[in-house]
């Protein structure tokens, strides 16, 4: 059974803040309700936050303390899968917002149970993706802690319908809030990406170019010349841009400053989401878009047709399984392992050119596991390699079905 501001008396509960006019909201009305509050933010190198302490500054006049929890070695790391997967969701999603959450829950799950908490609250709305994934992901990591969603519950929903009543209620109690302006939409940020969704981006008259980036640039507003890029990977793994080893978080942060400048991995999509609707999204993830791109083309050079069909399938299920909140699953542990089995080959350094937007093949190098040999693809009289004359016979035995087919009436 749902649980309601009313169950929360005696209650030792976390609650997933921001640092915004929900979270203050939830904070001081919680307290109110009885609760012993403790209050949790990520850092998960948000690129639009310039330090991440501000958070706990701006909880602190409702009177909680806001624990800091460091995720962004393992969400670097969980990035990593995800390219490593070419795990993107419908339109060409990188899936940043899915892989945060995952990241995001199992780590601050963890930093709960260490501090008692019995009850996770979360700020997540009953009409999006972000509710089934904190919650499922709080069921798997702590199945005996209760979740609480104060914007499902309909007694805060009636109590609070609109900013301004948030405003109102804080005013109340010393702390002072404003609705703000109306958007034009909304943001939500980590190291993978952003996303931008809701309010303008509602209606299918908006162009996807309302949205100002954070992460790069537009791709007509990039540089007017290629910026050349090498990246090497190591059994599928990013681990130097232009020569230059770096840890996995930092990394990303070099892969978003290189891709963004450039005008990479801006997205749109009418997404599918967990609950049946549809949602618009504009999305930013030029770190993501330089070092995934780059890695195909590895993929392409290691793996044959077959492999090649049955990694695309292990990416669809992927990208589906990340959206779905579905990370951890034992399906989805099978298939990162199977993924694995294929990047156990991808090593080399792939240089690509960067353009407005494009990421332009340049050279592949020190690929061993290559199946590319010119003397079998060469269209030239070639001494070595495939003997043109062979391929006769494989031409007569595929004639024998054609006919078939045309005898039996099959063809129109």
């Amino acid at each position: 059974m749902a649980l309601t501001v009313k169950d929360m008396k005696g209650r030792k509960i976390g609650i997933c803040v921001s640092g915004g006019l929900d979270s203050k909201t939830i904070a001081m009305r919680l307290r109110e309700a009885g609760a012993d509050v403790l209050c949790f933010t990520a850092d998960l190198g948000q690129p639009d936050e310039k330090d991440i302490r501000d958070v706990r500054k701006k909880m602190e006049p409702c009177g909680v303390e806001t624990v800091i929890v460091d995720v962004r070695k393992p969400m670097a790391e969980a990035c990593f899968q995800a390219i490593k997967a070419q795990a993107t969701y419908d339109g060409g999603y990188w899936n940043s917002t899915g892989i945060g959450r995952a990241v995001t829950t199992r780590e601050i799950v963890k930093a709960m149970k260490r501090r008692g908490i019995d009850t996770l609250v979360h700020g997540a709305t009953g009409r999006g993706n972000d509710q089934m994934r904190f919650e499922r992901y709080t069921n798997q990591f702590a199945p005996e802690m209760a979740v609480y969603a104060p914007w499902r519950d309909a007694l805060l929903l009636k109590e609070f319908p609109g900013r301004t009543q948030m405003c109102e209620y804080l005013a109340k109690h010393g702390i002072v809030a404003f609705p703000g302006g109306k958007k034009r939409y909304s943001t939500d940020c980590n190291i993978a990406g952003l996303s931008h969704e809701a309010e303008d981006l509602e209606s299918m008259q908006t162009p996807m170019t309302i949205v100002e980036t954070t992460m790069g640039c537009w791709p007509m507003k990039a540089p007017d010349k290629i910026e050349s890029v090498s990246i090497k990977f190591e059994k599928g793994r990013p681990v130097a841009i232009n020569g230059k080893k770096l840890a996995p978080f930092d990394l990303v942060v070099e892969a978003n400053k290189v891709g963004g400048r450039n005008g990479l991995g801006l997205a749109h999509a009418l997404e599918n989401r967990i609950i049946g609707t549809k949602s618009r999204g504009v999305y930013e993830a030029p770190g993501m878009e330089l070092l995934g791109r780059s890695l195909r083309y590895v993929y392409q050079a290691i793996l044959d047709r077959r492999s090649t069909d049955l990694f695309e399938h292990l990416s669809r299920f992927l990208a589906n399984q990340i959206y779905d909140g579905r990370f951890f699953d034992l399906s989805s542990r099978a298939a990162w392992a199977a993924v694995d089995t294929f990047a156990e080959l991808a090593t080399g350094t792939v240089k690509v050119g960067l353009y407005k937007g494009n990421v332009l093949f340049q050279s592949l190098t020190g690929v061993k596991a290559s199946l590319y040999f010119e003397e079998n693809a060469s269209m030239e009289d070639a001494q070595k390699g495939l003997n043109p004359v062979s391929s006769q016979g494989f031409a007569e035995i595929q004639s024998v079905e054609a006919r078939s087919m045309a005898k039996a009436g099959q063809i129109r």
